[in-house]
């Protein structure tokens, strides 16, 4: 079974895919952590975030073993992620990789912004989750101060309200539900509550002998 979940950014996709891949004992890939893997690589080479064949190399050459999810949360990488996920390269380079991981026996699940419409069309099971963005800013928020980061709620709306441009607009990929997704709108619902909807959506849709 594999199931796609899609979403922007702070929808809180990541906490429900997490617990889903638990829940169903299957692997789990946050896609997004490549991309943000790939802008941390650009800052730290110093490569220019409009040199999209030296981004696609740093893609290329991408190791999903060395990237540490707990650093890449740092927002500066999230706005490096936005920027580099909008070429088309980039993403070409990636697309072989999350495949794989899709289809590999048993199943998986991935969460990202183009996994039920490009990634694993085929899925078995599609979730589009997502908020009001005045919700997801403050969830960022609170999440950035966690981790010490000093950063106004203001900011974080704005930043936010660039990247889902950035994410519909692009021309490669662009964040998109899927026709046959069901969305799950969570701006009222507590972390808790997300994740029972969410699981009700996944019984709903899975296959009856569950593979």
């Amino acid at each position: 079974m594999i199931i796609a979940i899609d979403g922007p950014a702070a929808s809180g996709k990541g906490t429900i895919a997490r617990r889903l891949a638990a829940h169903y004992r299957l692997p789990h890939l946050d896609t997004g952590l490549l991309y943000r893997g790939v802008g941390a690589r650009a800052l730290a080479e110093h490569v220019k975030f409009d040199d999209e064949a030296a981004l696609a190399a740093l893609a290329g050459g991408l190791d999903l073993s060395t990237l540490d999810p707990e650093a890449l949360k740092a927002g500066i990488f999230g706005e490096a992620a936005s920027r580099v996920a909008a070429l088309a390269q980039v993403r070409a380079r990636l697309l072989a990789l999350q495949q794989d991981f899709a289809r590999q026996p048993g199943g998986a699940v991935l969460d990202g912004r183009d996994i039920g419409t490009v990634i694993a069309p085929e899925a078995e099971v599609k979730l589009f989750v997502t908020a009001k963005p005045e919700a997801r800013a403050a969830r960022r928020h609170r999440e950035l101060l966690q981790r010490g980061e000093s950063v106004t709620l203001d900011a974080v709306l704005a930043d936010i309200l660039k990247r889902d441009e950035r994410d519909s607009g692009r021309a490669s990929a662009p964040l998109i539900c899927a026709a046959d997704a069901d969305i799950l709108d969570n701006t009222g619902l507590d972390v808790e509550q997300s994740w029972q909807a969410a699981l009700a959506l996944v019984e709903r849709r899975r296959p009856a002998d569950g593979a």
